[in-house]
């Protein structure tokens, strides 16, 4: 983690402060206060309202600067972050865990449970596929934000979106599961803010399912009136993808 060749955005350096131009800012804010005020003093209201006008005009493109600057700085900071790979062995335990998940709720036998690992891998990759379509960017896939995974991340300018794909097979998600996935999302911007970054985060939970219409609907209603109900964290958006379409979409002929 503290090997800085580790990090894709190291190459960003931190912006210089332009002194010269707050400096002629400055000189231009107060030559136009002392014409409101020169105008004022001679009684020509035409010149002081549009002394004026410059001066408002002015302080708004002020305001704009200063807001650009600072959202470039936030996307300076992501030369801060490490983003490790995921080692291996931890990505086998969390697919180890959904698809023994999978088993239980399909009451699919030992010999099923080679083809639920294919199934659940090819369904984590046609959805990070489908998520990077959408969004038109590059989604790097099972990386840590300091200590914390994720099936994929997002980064557009100084905004982070943290990826968390789950397969499912029946109208419900355990609250255990998405607690977890809460869980994980607080740590990472818990991270951040240590860090002192200014990087917006924000989580997508992508389920593939592989449900009846009527299913579907059911799933919604759970997860929005159920297990999403009392979370305590904005910024999150669920995403709902269908695996036969996927498969037609991505596979298929």
């Amino acid at each position: 983690m503290e090997n800085p060749e580790k990090n894709p955005l190291a190459r960003f350096e931190r912006r210089k402060t332009n002194y010269l131009l707050i400096a002629v800012s400055a000189v231009l804010a107060v030559l136009l206060f002392a014409g409101i005020v020169m105008a004022i003093r001679s009684r020509d209201l035409a010149a002081a309202l549009i002394f004026l006008a410059c001066l408002a005009v002015f302080v708004v493109l002020v305001l704009v600067n200063i807001a650009e600057q600072r959202r470039l700085a936030a996307v300076d900071d992501r030369r801060l972050i490490h983003w490790n790979p995921e080692m291996p062995e931890l990505q086998r335990q969390s697919l180890d865990v959904e698809v023994l998940e999978l088993a239980r709720l399909l009451n699919a036998g030992d010999d099923q449970i080679p083809d639920l690992f294919s199934a659940y891998i090819i369904a984590e990759d046609l959805a990070l596929r489908q998520i990077q379509q959408e969004e038109n960017l590059p989604i790097m896939r099972h990386v840590t934000i300091g200590k914390t995974s994720f099936d994929g991340i997002l980064v557009d300018q100084d905004l982070i979106t943290c990826i968390e794909v789950s397969f499912v097979v029946v109208p419900d998600m355990r609250q255990e599961k998405v607690d977890a996935i809460l869980k994980k999302f607080t740590q990472a911007r818990k991270t951040l803010v240590e860090m002192k970054s200014r990087l917006r985060v924000r989580l997508m939970v992508v389920l593939v399912m592989q449900l009846a219409e009527n299913e579907e609907e059911v799933l919604r209603l759970v997860l929005e009136k159920t297990r999403f109900k009392d979370m305590q964290i904005d910024n999150v958006e669920i995403r709902f993808l269908d695996f036969e379409t996927l498969q037609k979409v991505y596979v298929s002929e």
